[in-house]
C-alpha cells in the first residue's frame, strides 16, 4: 500500500508538472503565434468589410476669381475658355475659385453623388450649370439643400439622372488645396465613407492606445524620454489626420473651423520639435559617437523660428515656410540616422531608426505632395499602415531597449557583487542593532574581523567611545556626509584613524570604511604650517592675521605690538643666513618665555614679529613691551662660538573692538617704522584718537580708492615753472604736477596721492593719463607755447618696471611725435640704477623720438657716481634737501657745486629744486646752476596762467628777485643769447 501511494503521488506531481508546462506554451507561444498567422492570411485572402470600387474622376474647367465679385451667370461665360483638368492646384491662394464638371448617371437603380473632396475647403456653393438653379451651400459649419459632409470633404445630392448633368460651383480655400470631383453611385459613396472613418478609427486607437502604454511606462518607471515619446505619438496621430483629411475631430468631437488653422499651425511646429527633442533624448549617448551633434542643434533652433512663424504668420504664409524648415529637418534627421545605423549597429537603435525613418518618409511624402504634386504614399490606407507600422516597430524599440536595460542591470550586479569582494575599501552592512550583517574581505582584514563573530561582534567593538551614535547620526544624513573616528583603544587601534561614509537602506546601515592614519598625521602636519612659521615654530603672517580677526571680535581692550629687528640684515650679509636664523629662532624662544600667559605671536617678516596682547590696558602693554625689549635688546645672542647685539624697535598700537585686521597691523607698522628712525626711542605708542590713526586712515581710503577704479576721479595736472638764470625772461619751461581733488572740494597733496597708487597698485595707469593728457594738452596748445624749451614729467619706478606701461607709453609717443621733443621725463636716480640695462634702453628708445630725460632727486641715493657715464641723461635735478639749507651749511654749498660741476662736465643741465630765498637764488647763480625751480620763483599754476604768460619770470611777485632778474638780463645779454641759442636746440 506504501508503494502505490507513493507512486500515485509521483504520478500526481508528473502529470500537474506536464499540465503547467502546456498551459506555460499555450499562452506564450501557440496563441500569439496563431493570432499572428491569422492575421497575416487575413490580409492576404480575406476580403475588406467596407470594400469600394472607387468614384469617377469628373474632369475640370476652373477659372480663378481674383476680385471676388463674379456671379454664376459671368462665371459659367468664362468657363468656355478654360483649360479641363483633372486636379486643380490654388497654390495657397484663399481667393474664390469657380470650376465646372458634368457629373455622369453612376447607377441605373441608386441616386448618383458628386463628391468634393479637399479637406482645405471653408465655402462651397453649386449651382445647375444649364438653369443656374441653386443646389445649396456648404461651410465647416453648415450645409444646406443637397450637399452633406462625407469623409474630409463634401458630397452633393443629384438623385437619378437620366443624362449627364453639368454643375458649376464656387469655392474657397486655405491652404495647399487641391480641387477634385468624383462620381459616384449612393452604396459606393457609404462604403467609401465607412471605409475612411475605419482607418481614421484603427489609426486613432492604435496610436492613442499606444501613446498611453508608453506614458503609463515611462511614469511608473520615471524615464522621462519616454514621455516625450507618447507625446510624439500623439503629435503623429494628429499628422496622420491632417494627411487623412479628419482632422477637424479630436475623440469623436468636432473642433470648431475658427480655430483649425492656428490648431494646424500650431501642430505642425510643435511635433517638429517634439521630433527634434525626440530624436536627442533617444540617441544622446550615440550622439557622441557618431559627432555633428552642432547639426541638431541647428534644426532645433530653427524650429524655434518655426513655432514664432505659427504664431504670428498667416496659413497662407506659414505653409511655405513650413516646406522649407521641414525639408532641412528631414534632411538633417535622414543623414543622422544614416550615420548611426552605420556606426551604431544597435538593434535598439535599429528599431527605433526604422519607426522615425517611416514616419520622416510618410511626412516627407505630403510636403512633396503638397508643394509639388508628388505623391509618394497614395492613398489613405498606406497613410495608415505607414503611421501604425512606425508605431509597431516603437514598441519594438521599446521592448529591446527594456530587455538591454535587465541585461545591463544583471551585469552590472554581477559586476558590483565582484567588486564588493576585491575593493580594497572596507564595506559593511550592520543591522538596526549594530551588528555586522555582511563584510567584505578588506574590512575583515582592517578590523581582523572574523565571518563567525558577525552576529557576536557590535560596531563599538572597534572604535571609540560613541561611536556607534556617530554613525547612526552620519547614516542618518544620507551618502553625502563622511565621518573621521578613531579605533579602539581596548583592541591596540587607538592610534589609528578611520574615514567613514554610510546610508540608511531598508531598515540597515550600509557604509565603506578607509584607514587614513597616515593622511590624518600628514593633514594635522599641513594644518599647522599653514599657520605657523617651520623656522621659529610661532604662527606665521595668516595665523597671526586669523589670532588678530578672533580679537577684534571681543569687546575686551587689548594692543598689537609690531616688532622688527634693528639692522638684522648685517648678520646675513656677514655670518651667512644660517646664523641669522639662529638669532631668529632665539628672538622667539625669548618672547615666547616673556609672554609666558599665552598672547598669540607670530613672525610674519624675514626680522618682523607680532604679538597680539589680548585683554590688556594700553598701559599695560606698554610695560610688557619695555620689558620684551630689554630682553631682546640687552643680551647677546651666542650662535656657536661668535655672539651678536640685535637691537629692537617696537610699534605698539591701542586696537579697539571690530577693527579690521588689515587696518590694525598697518598702524602697528607705522608706529615701528617711527621707532627704527628715532635712535634715542626704540618704541613708539599710538593711543586711541591718535592723530596718527587718523593719518593713516585717509592714507588706506585713498589706496582704497585708488584701487577700485582702474581711473579714480578727480585728477587734474598743475604746472610749476623753471626759470633759466642765464635768460629768464626769454623762455617759459614748467614741470607738470599731478593733484587729485577730494569729493568735498579739497585737493589732496601729490605725494599722498602718489604713495596711495603705488601701494595700491594704480600708478601705472595715472602716468599713462598724465602723459596721455598732457601730451594732448601740448598739442592743442603748440601755438602759444613758443618760448617753452622742455617741459618735466615725473614718472615712478613702478610704471618704469611695468612692460605693458612702456608699450603704452611709446605708442602715446608715436601717435604725438610732433611734440614728444617738449618733453624731458623725470627719473629718479635709485630706480634709474636698479635696472641699469633696462633704463638704458629706455633713454635711448626716448632719444629716438626726439624726447629728453633728467634724473630726478640726484644726490639723495647710496649710488656711485661712476654709473653716471652710462646713463646719457640731458639734465640732473639736483635734491631740493641740499637746496634748501645750502646757505646755512657749507657742506651743501661744496655737494651742489660738485654736482653741477659733474652735470657741466658730462654736458647736462642742471636744475635746482626747492628755491626758496633770494640768498638762496644769488648762491645758486654764482655756482653756475641753469635753471631753478621753487616757490621763490613761482607756485604750481593752473594751465591757463601758463598760456598767458610770457616767459617763467611772469610770475616772480617778490621785488628783490624781480630786481635779481633785471640785473641778469642786463648784464648778460651775450651770454643769453648764446646759451638761447643752444636751449633752442633742447638741454644739451
Amino acid at each position: 500500500m506504501a508503494l502505490v501511494a507513493l507512486f500515485s503521488r509521483a504520478k500526481s506531481g508528473y502529470t500537474g508538472s506536464n499540465i503547467d508546462r502546456f498551459l506555460y506554451a499555450f499562452a506564450v507561444y501557440i496563441v500569439p503565434t496563431l493570432i499572428a498567422l491569422a492575421t497575416i492570411a487575413t490580409l492576404i485572402w480575406g476580403t475588406q468589410q467596407f470594400d469600394s470600387k472607387g468614384g469617377v474622376t469628373l474632369p475640370l474647367q476652373v477659372v480663378r476669381d481674383a476680385a471676388g465679385t463674379l456671379d454664376p451667370a459671368t462665371a459659367l461665360q468664362r468657363m468656355s475658355g478654360a483649360v479641363t483638368t483633372n486636379r486643380f492646384n490654388t497654390q495657397l491662394s484663399e481667393k474664390p475659385v469657380w470650376f465646372e464638371f458634368t457629373v455622369p448617371n453612376m447607377s441605373a437603380e441608386q441616386s448618383t453623388y458628386a463628391e468634393l473632396p479637399s479637406r482645405h475647403a471653408q465655402t462651397l456653393s453649386c449651382w445647375v450649370a444649364s438653369t443656374l438653379q441653386p443646389l445649396g451651400t456648404a461651410d465647416r459649419l453648415n450645409t444646406t439643400n443637397e450637399f452633406s459632409p462625407v469623409k474630409a470633404g463634401f458630397a452633393l445630392h443629384l438623385g437619378h439622372l437620366v443624362q449627364p448633368l453639368s454643375i458649376l460651383c464656387r469655392g474657397t480655400f486655405s491652404g495647399p488645396a487641391q480641387i477634385a470631383a468624383f462620381g459616384w453611385s449612393g452604396p459606393e459613396l457609404r462604403r467609401a465613407a465607412l471605409d475612411f472613418q475605419e482607418s481614421s478609427g484603427l489609426i486613432a486607437g492604435g496610436l492613442l492606445t499606444l501613446a498611453v502604454f508608453v506614458f503609463v511606462t515611462a511614469m511608473i518607471n520615471r524615464e522621462w524620454t519616454y514621455v516625450i515619446f507618447a507625446v510624439w505619438l500623439v503629435g503623429n496621430l494628429r499628422l496622420c489626420a491632417n494627411a487623412m483629411g479628419w482632422d477637424m475631430q479630436w475623440l469623436g468631437r468636432v473642433i470648431p473651423p475658427d480655430y483649425m488653422q492656428s490648431l494646424r499651425q500650431l501642430t505642425f511646429a510643435a511635433y517638429y520639435l517634439l521630433t527634434a527633442a525626440l530624436f536627442a533624448s533617444l540617441f544622446r549617448r550615440e550622439l557622441k559617437v557618431i559627432g555633428y551633434r552642432w547639426l541638431l542643434k541647428i534644426i532645433q533652433y530653427v524650429g524655434l523660428v518655426l513655432l514664432g512663424a505659427a504664431i504670428v504668420l498667416p496659413y497662407s504664409k506659414f505653409i511655405p515656410t513650413l516646406w522649407v524648415i521641414t525639408g532641412f529637418g528631414i534632411a538633417v534627421l535622414i543623414f543622422l540616422l544614416a550615420r548611426l545605423v552605420w556606426l551604431t549597429r544597435s538593434r535598439t537603435v535599429l528599431w527605433y531608426v526604422g519607426s522615425l525613418a517611416i514616419v520622416l518618409f510618410a511626412t516627407f511624402s505630403e510636403v512633396m505632395g503638397a508643394a509639388f504634386g508628388i505623391k509618394l504614399l497614395v492613398g489613405g490606407v498606406n497613410t495608415v499602415m505607414a503611421a501604425l507600422s512606425s508605431s509597431m516597430m516603437a514598441a519594438f524599440a521599446i521592448a529591446e531597449q527594456m530587455r538591454a536595460e535587465r541585461e545591463h542591470r544583471r551585469q552590472a550586479q554581477t559586476e558590483l557583487r565582484n567588486t564588493y569582494d576585491v575593493t580594497p575599501i572596507g564595506l559593511f552592512t550592520l543591522d538596526a542593532a549594530g551588528h555586522f550583517v555582511r563584510a567584505n574581505p578588506a574590512l575583515r582584514s582592517m578590523l581582523a574581523l572574523q565571518k563567525a563573530e558577525y552576529k557576536v561582534r557590535h560596531w563599538n567593538d572597534y572604535f571609540e567611545s560613541g561611536a556607534w551614535g556617530a554613525l547612526q547620526a552620519l547614516a542618518s544624513k544620507g551618502s553625502e556626509g563622511e565621518l573621521e573616528m578613531g579605533g579602539a583603544e581596548s583592541r591596540g587601534s587607538g592610534e589609528r584613524r578611520f574615514l567613514l561614509k554610510a546610508t540608511r537602506s531598508n531598515g540597515w546601515i550600509e557604509g565603506s570604511l578607509q584607514d587614513v592614519t597616515e593622511r590624518s598625521k600628514a593633514i594635522e602636519r599641513l594644518r599647522f604650517l599653514a599657520e605657523h612659521d617651520p623656522l621659529t615654530g610661532s604662527l606665521n603672517r595668516r595665523g597671526v592675521e586669523k589670532a588678530i580677526a578672533a580679537q577684534s571680535e571681543d569687546a575686551s581692550s587689548w594692543a598689537l605690538a609690531y616688532v622688527d629687528l634693528d639692522r638684522f640684515k648685517l648678520v646675513n650679509d656677514l655670518f651667512g643666513h644660517r646664523a641669522g636664523d639662529e638669532v631668529l629662532k632665539q628672538v622667539a624662544t625669548r618672547t615666547r618665555a616673556l609672554f609666558a600667559n599665552g598672547f598669540p605671536f607670530g613672525r610674519i617678516g624675514g626680522d618682523e614679529f607680532v604679538c597680539v596682547m589680548s585683554r590688556m590696558s594700553i598701559d599695560e602693554a606698554v610695560d610688557c613691551c619695555q620689558r620684551l625689549i630689554s630682553a631682546l635688546s640687552d643680551t647677546p645672542y651666542q650662535v656657536g662660538n661668535r655672539a651678536f647685539q640685535v637691537k629692537a624697535s617696537v610699534g605698539l598700537v591701542e586696537c579697539s573692538h571690530g577693527v579690521r585686521v588689515q587696518d590694525a597691523l598697518s598702524h602697528a607698522d607705522r608706529a615701528c617704522r617711527e621707532a627704527k628712525k628715532s635712535s634715542s626711542v626704540h618704541m613708539v605708542t599710538y593711543r586711541k584718537g591718535a592723530t596718527a590713526f587718523e593719518e593713516r586712515a585717509e592714507e588706506l581710503k585713498l589706496v582704497e580708492t585708488l584701487g577700485r577704479n582702474r581711473l579714480p576721479p578727480g585728477l587734474f595736472l598743475v604746472m610749476q615753472p623753471i626759470m633759466s638764470l642765464a635768460a629768464p625772461t626769454e623762455s617759459l619751461n614748467f614741470e607738470v604736477l599731478l593733484r587729485m581733488r577730494a569729493p568735498d572740494g579739497a585737493t589732496l597733496p601729490a605725494g599722498k596721492v602718489i604713495v596711495a597708487a603705488e601701494e595700491s597698485g594704480n600708478i601705472a595707469a595715472i602716468d599713462k593719463w598724465v602723459l596721455a593728457t598732457l601730451l594732448e594738452w601740448v598739442e592743442k596748445h603748440q601755438a602759444s607755447l613758443q618760448s617753452t624749451r622742455f617741459i618735466c614729467v615725473n614718472l615712478s619706478g613702478g610704471s618704469l618696471n611695468d612692460e605693458q606701461f612702456m608699450e603704452d607709453a611709446f605708442a602715446l609717443f608715436a601717435r604725438y611725435r610732433h611734440v614728444v621733443p617738449y618733453l624731458c621725463l623725470e627719473i629718479t636716480e635709485s630706480v634709474a640704477l636698479h635696472d641699469l640695462g633696462n633704463t638704458q634702453r629706455f633713454i635711448a628708445r626716448v632719444h629716438e623720438m626726439g624726447g629728453k630725460i633728467a634724473l630726478d632727486d640726484f644726490g639723495a641715493g647710496y649710488t656711485s657716481f661712476k654709473y653716471l657715464k652710462d646713463l646719457s641723461a640731458d639734465a640732473l635735478k639736483i635734491d631740493g634737501e641740499f637746496i634748501r639749507t645750502m646757505c646755512a651749511h657749507p657742506a651743501d654749498i661744496a655737494i651742489v657745486e660738485a654736482i653741477v660741476a659733474l652735470a657741466r662736465n658730462l654736458g647736462m643741465r642742471s636744475v635746482a629744486e626747492w628755491v626758496e630765498d633770494i640768498d638762496t637764488l644769488r648762491a645758486l647763480k654764482e655756482i653756475g646752476v641753469d635753471y631753478v625751480q621753487g616757490y621763490l620763483i613761482a607756485k604750481p599754476q593752473e594751465s591757463g596762467a601758463i598760456l598767458s604768460a610770457a616767459s617763467a619770470a611772469s610770475f616772480v611777485k617778490d621785488p628783490d628777485v624781480l630786481e635779481f632778474i633785471d640785473r641778469i638780463a642786463g648784464s648778460d645779454k651775450s651770454l643769453a643769447f648764446s646759451f638761447d641759442l643752444v636751449d633752442k636746440a633742447g638741454l644739451h
